[in-house]
């Protein structure tokens, strides 16, 4: 059996404008949230067509991942890359949404991509193939 992935996370500076950017804005739909006492949760997303591969939005508390991920946006790094069919109207879409975009629709290599800001401190790049 090969492996497959099935969780991602990414670190977020405050998980409920992460949950709001994530499901109102990006359009994905909330899979877990369990309180793990105190301010904290486990906090996930899903596609809404497929609910098989989550993206766990993990509260970015330690200085060694808010060192690296304050160093991946000042250098332009994106941390994921989500596909759509038809970047020109995703950004379309998400530009009317009030999303940040680093960068316009623009080919690179056999895709084009673009990257935006997902208001907690991480820079996510489109892409279609």
């Amino acid at each position: 059996m090969a492996l497959r992935i099935k969780l991602a996370s990414l670190m977020v500076d405050d998980q409920a404008k992460a949950l709001a950017f994530y499901t109102d804005v990006l359009g994905f739909v909330k899979k877990h949230d369990i309180p793990l006492g105190g301010e904290f949760r486990w906090l996930s997303v899903v596609a809404k067509d497929r609910d098989d591969i989550e993206l766990s939005l993990e509260p970015n508390v330690n200085p060694a991942g808010k060192a690296f991920q304050q160093a991946m946006f000042e250098q332009g790094i994106p941390l994921l890359s989500f596909e759509t069919s038809d970047i020109d109207a995703e950004y379309a879409r998400l530009t009317g949404k009030g999303v940040v975009f680093k960068s316009e629709p623009k080919d690179a290599g056999t895709v084009r991509i673009a990257i935006f800001e997902d208001t907690c401190g991480n820079l996510i790049q489109i892409h279609t193939a």
